[in-house]
């Protein structure tokens, strides 16, 4: 019997299993933790979506069960996610036997039953320098990504690995991209070939990156951000990916009660829609969040910010030219803003926090009265490029200017 059918066989035994017993579905419309909860506006173009797009379970080195993943995902108000497999690295094959590479993936879609979340297919291609981690989103099969093996001893994950190592870098780059894949470079600063974390892209990655066999990169991981991946992006035209790289519970790596969140990716995309996210992906319409910093290309952070900060309102105080002036945020960030425009103002220094989700009111000194403001900031914690902050103009009618 050869390694295709055998594949198949486990998979359909699999599948009667899961309607025999119908284990691990979560119920329709699992409720939303409010501390946990991630929320940013659609803008005027585009629906923004957030997807974590690189996480672990069980199945390779993670250390909760796939449901767990997708139950998390939807009390974060997640719209996608990936389990994303270590293919090569496989420390729990003497416990966990799969010779389907899917299997986590099949389980996450079955447990997420008739629920919203979008589950995205991918796995994690896992290869020493210069290819390091990558992930690949969108697969059809995992497993046509791996030369045929079978271990004489699954517990020897080491010689696993050197095995299936042997099959090329390249080989496995080209098998994903066949398959219309979205890959991405992992957490470029980490390891040992950059232990001072100055990642430099390697020949393997130019080529690939000019080729348009890979195409994005993780700026943000986990607890982490590389200002050199960053710009590794903008040399390499990638697409800026933020991610939680989970392998416990989210809750134990980024508590809800100190005020964290997972690091995510917010797409903006067409429509609600993994072929929407996929085409989105493809042409670099990201923004990364992560740990209240917001971090994107100019044009995407400047419709993102549009959505998320308006003048809600303003008018005048009694008879004087002291306008007060409302701001809305209906965003998760909590906007770290510098004032650069030509007013001052009554109670604020120049800089201001924008709290989520609330209304922060200042008082503006216009000196004369006028019918239209104007406000320009700084976005000190929304980067267009490193070092280099977003700006924001805020515009509005005044409600009693005679």
């Amino acid at each position: 019997m050869n390694r295709k059918i055998a594949i198949s066989m486990v998979i359909l035994i699999n599948s009667l299993s899961m309607n025999c017993f119908s284990h691990g579905v979560l119920p329709v419309s699992v409720q939303e933790d409010p501390d946990r909860l991630i929320q940013f506006p659609d803008t005027k173009f585009h629906k923004t979506l957030i997807l974590d797009p690189h996480t672990h379970s069980t199945f390779s080195d993670g250390h909760v069960w796939p449901t767990i993943r997708v139950s998390e995902a939807l009390k974060d108000g997640l719209d996608a996610i990936a389990i994303t497999e270590h293919l090569e690295w496989q420390p729990h094959l003497a416990d966990i036997r799969h010779p389907d590479r899917n299997r986590s993936y099949n389980i996450a879609v079955e447990a997420n039953g008739e629920n919203d979340l979008m589950v995205i297919p991918g796995a994690e291609i896992t290869r020493n320098a210069p290819a390091g981690h990558i992930n690949a989103l969108f697969l059809q099969d995992a497993n046509l990504l791996l030369p045929e093996f079978t271990p004489t001893d699954p517990g020897d994950t080491l010689a696993y690995y050197r095995e299936m190592n042997k099959w090329p870098d390249q080989n496995v780059i080209n098998a994903a991209n066949e398959q219309g894949a979205f890959l991405f470079w992992n957490h470029a600063w980490w390891g040992r070939d950059f232990p001072n974390g100055l990642p430099i892209a390697a020949e393997f990655h130019k080529f690939n990156a000019e080729k348009k066999l890979i195409h994005g990169i993780e700026i943000a991981n986990g607890s982490s951000y590389s200002e050199e991946a960053f710009q590794i992006a903008l040399d390499l035209d990638l697409t800026l990916m933020g991610v939680s790289d989970i392998h416990n519970l989210i809750d134990w790596d980024f508590p809800p009660a100190q005020g964290r969140h997972r690091p995510v990716t917010l797409v903006l995309a067409e429509n609600r829609s993994q072929a929407a996210i996929r085409a989105a992906l493809f042409k670099g319409r990201t923004i990364v969040w992560f740990n209240n910093l917001l971090i994107g290309h100019k044009p995407h952070l400047d419709e993102l910010l549009a959505a998320s900060l308006e003048i809600s309102d303003a008018r005048y105080i009694d008879k004087s030219q002291i306008l007060q002036v409302e701001i809305s945020n209906h965003s998760d960030a909590d906007f770290q803003v510098s004032n650069n425009s030509q007013y001052t103002f009554t109670s604020h220094a120049d800089l201001l926090s924008i709290k989520p989700h609330q209304t922060t009111t200042i008082g503006v000194k216009t000196g004369t009265r006028v019918k239209q403001i104007n406000l320009q900031f700084k976005v000190l914690n929304a980067l267009i490029k490193p070092k280099q902050t977003a700006q924001v103009n805020l515009s509005s009618s005044v409600e009693n200017s005679d």
